[in-house]
């Protein structure tokens, strides 16, 4: 039987009740047979700054470690103002640096998104995918996984309660594991 899959999910949200958070719980629940994962919180995660970037704070290096430790990344990202939330994209910018020290590079990822609107957070999707080309991931293109009017499919406690939504993100994990597998080899030798 093969290892199984470590996979890291990380939500672009500080807020406790956060959708996107919600979709990640409903995400552990939905993994295929042979998968795991871990849910990183990016909350305390300092702000970047480049003069600090060769000392790194404490949560810095843990972040950046459970990255690496990872076989894959799982991010659920909200969509502030037609785009990609600051935490989030504060986090890409401290694993992803000193330049030359990138744990993002070579990694599989895959993309979900809850938001408020009728889009669903699409459009954070499509920023994101913009960073994964210059980070060197690899990106699941399919299927795009976009929560709509996520004060609807979500109950009072935070929990998923969209079908169709889980099947999404059934198919996105699976999809998420089986391009793991077919790179491992390869990210081996690079190693």
């Amino acid at each position: 039987m093969a290892d199984p899959v470590k996979i890291l999910a990380i939500a672009g949200s500080l807020r406790k009740a956060s959708f996107n958070k919600g979709a990640l719980r409903a995400a552990q629940q939905l993994l295929p047979e042979g998968a795991k994962m871990e849910l990183y919180d990016l909350a305390g995660l300092p702000l970047f700054d480049q003069d600090a970037e060769s000392l790194p704070h404490a949560k810095v290096a843990d972040f950046k470690q459970r990255i690496r430790a990872a076989d894959a990344i799982l991010m659920a990202t909200p969509e502030y103002n037609y785009g990609l939330p600051g935490v989030l994209k504060n986090a890409i910018d401290v694993a992803s640096r000193p330049y030359g020290d990138s744990a993002w590079s070579g990694k599989p990822v895959a993309i979900l998104s809850a938001a408020m609107s009728m889009g669903g957070g699409i459009r954070a999707q499509y920023q994101l995918r913009q960073c994964f080309v210059f980070l060197n991931m690899e990106a699941v293109v399919q299927p795009e996984v976009a929560i709509n009017n996520a004060h609807e499919r979500f109950d009072q406690d935070g929990n998923l309660k969209d079908e169709k939504s889980k099947e999404l993100i059934r198919q996105l994990l699976q999809n998420l594991v089986d391009k793991v597998r077919l790179l491992k080899p390869a990210m081996r030798k690079a190693a």
